[in-house]
């Protein structure tokens, strides 16, 4: 007869799952029904694990998910930490409110952290998303410190941790988590992009705090997995809220229509002006695509 417990996967790496129940770690299958069915299992599911005397264990039951994310493809996320250095790389803001809205749209709370603010101060990018609504924390890597409010929010969380390749995700783990011992890559000059240092999505409990360490992404990438529906991209931007009621029309697009609030509201600075032109991209992107298009 075989055993049954709940737990939770922490990483999927050549179609083994590595899940944590009743303390223990069991390496599983997934069984073959989840696979025709289109719903393989994602780091940071709770399911249902069989452990019989012998072979392996199997993945049996996928619990109810309160949240997904296509790329990079996890489950039940409370936080995204979207990591931004101020040099080699330079932020990009429309890369940055791509996934922001992201995490907005699929009910995760978006974290913007600056990093290498001892190379160049990132004043005017924490000051964005400060006045966005969304929280933003400015670290530097010789000032360790400067990372005790990042760790304390994580706590009692499970947290995705992305951005692109080379901003330094792994070494703000490492600094939050000196134990995790992840590694780190150069910035390649030629290409002017990080290698890509991370080769799984894994989940490392940490106290209280589940964070993933993932891969880095491409813009493509977020194009392809991360767009937002037209209708429900305005309610992606935090500090829209407070104006959608009060445009002259109640279909307005907030591009260019006469009586809108948001448009006055970017006038007069009271949202940035960075965050509209990214909503403004996004919703040309996306303006033509019919839903079904999206999922493809």
């Amino acid at each position: 007869m075989k055993n049954k417990l709940e737990g939770i996967i922490l990483k999927s790496t050549g179609g083994f799952y590595y899940v944590e129940a009743a303390e223990e770690i069991y390496e599983c299958k997934a069984r073959g029904i989840f696979r025709k069915k289109n719903n393989s299992p994602r780091v940071g599911d709770r399911v249902v694990i069989s452990i019989p005397d012998d072979g392996y264990c199997s993945i049996e039951e996928i619990l109810p998910r309160r949240n997904t994310l296509r790329r990079p493809p996890l489950a039940n996320i409370d936080m995204l930490v979207i990591v931004v250095s101020t040099v080699e790389p330079s932020p990009n803001y429309l890369v940055i409110d791509k996934m922001t809205a992201a995490a907005v749209d699929n009910d995760i709370e978006p974290v913007v952290v600056i990093s290498k603010s001892d190379l160049s101060p990132g004043d005017e990018l924490l000051n964005t998303y400060l006045k966005a609504g969304i929280k933003a924390f400015s670290y530097s890597s010789e000032a360790p410190d400067s990372a005790a409010e990042i760790r304390e929010l994580l706590e009692g969380k499970i947290s995705a941790f992305t951005g692109n390749s080379g901003v330094g995700k792994s070494t703000l783990l490492n600094l939050l988590y000196p134990g995790l011992c992840l590694s780190t890559g150069e910035i390649s000059e030629k290409l002017g992009r990080g290698r890509h240092t991370t080769r799984t999505i894994e989940l490392f409990k940490v106290g209280t705090a589940y964070v993933a360490d993932t891969p880095g992404f491409s813009t493509v990438d977020l194009e392809r997995y991360n767009m937002i529906d037209k209708d429900n991209l305005q309610f992606c931007f935090p500090e829209f809220k407070d104006y959608l009621t009060t445009c002259q029309f109640t279909s307005c697009a907030h591009i260019c229509e006469k009586g809108c609030s948001i448009i006055e509201a970017v006038k007069e600075g009271k949202i940035s002006k960075s965050r509209h032109n990214s909503y403004l991209a996004m919703y040309n992107e996306v303006k033509d695509i019919k839903e079904w298009q999206q999922r493809s």
